[in-house]
């Protein structure tokens, strides 16, 4: 799995992805509180990254947030510029970051590492904690399971992840934990959880 399949599989659907998904009142309470919780209030620029149409980064613009969404799917940016144009969206990819090192106030990872195989994940937070100032906020949404495992996820393969196994990932990056969400499967939901965690002195 690369990006380029990633971006294509998401582009194929980009329509009825935008339908069902593209609105924060589609988004969980619960998630949205969570988000708005860490990233909210901070000074400086949160990266919503893999922002899909835009809907995140929105609503946290519309907390006060200097938020800027990045997704690598031209469908989904030229989407959120024609419906939140006073908002920042711009094409880009979570494996090259092009900011200066410490630069970001916070991250958002929304479900947007779900794609990763599990053996690059490190890099990729790795580039995160670079990104990342001082105290600056990680908050990420995955699936949740007990074990790390591919699936079948309707637009391309996915991966779950055990939370302890996540936060150990996140402890060797660099990131503290502060904060952890979990909600198990209901209908047609898979389990989910989210993890905020803080970028550690070094």
């Amino acid at each position: 799995m690369n990006l380029e399949q990633v971006r294509q599989a998401y582009a194929s659907v980009a329509e009825l992805y935008i339908e069902l998904f593209g609105s924060s009142q589609q988004v969980h309470a619960d998630d949205l509180a969570f988000i708005g919780r860490h990233l909210a209030g901070r000074p400086g620029t949160v990266l919503d990254l893999g922002c899909g149409p835009g809907h995140i980064t929105d609503y946290l613009r519309s907390l006060g947030v200097d938020a800027t969404g990045i997704d690598m799917v031209p469908e989904f940016i030229a989407h959120a510029q024609a419906v939140h144009p006073s908002g920042r969206y711009q094409l880009g990819s979570m494996e090259d970051l092009d900011v200066a090192n410490h630069s970001i106030a916070g991250i958002l990872a929304w479900y947007s590492l779900i794609h990763l195989p599990p053996q690059r994940l490190d890099g990729v937070l790795a580039k995160f904690r670079r990104a990342m100032a001082p105290a600056g906020t990680l908050v990420l949404g995955v699936f949740d399971g007990d074990e790390v495992a591919a699936f079948d996820h309707k637009v391309v393969t996915a991966y779950r992840w055990p939370m302890d196994e996540l936060v150990e990932r996140l402890t060797q990056a660099g990131f503290t934990e502060v904060e952890r969400l979990q909600r198990p499967g209901e209908g047609t939901h898979r389990p989910h959880a989210a993890v905020a965690a803080v970028a550690t002195e070094r």
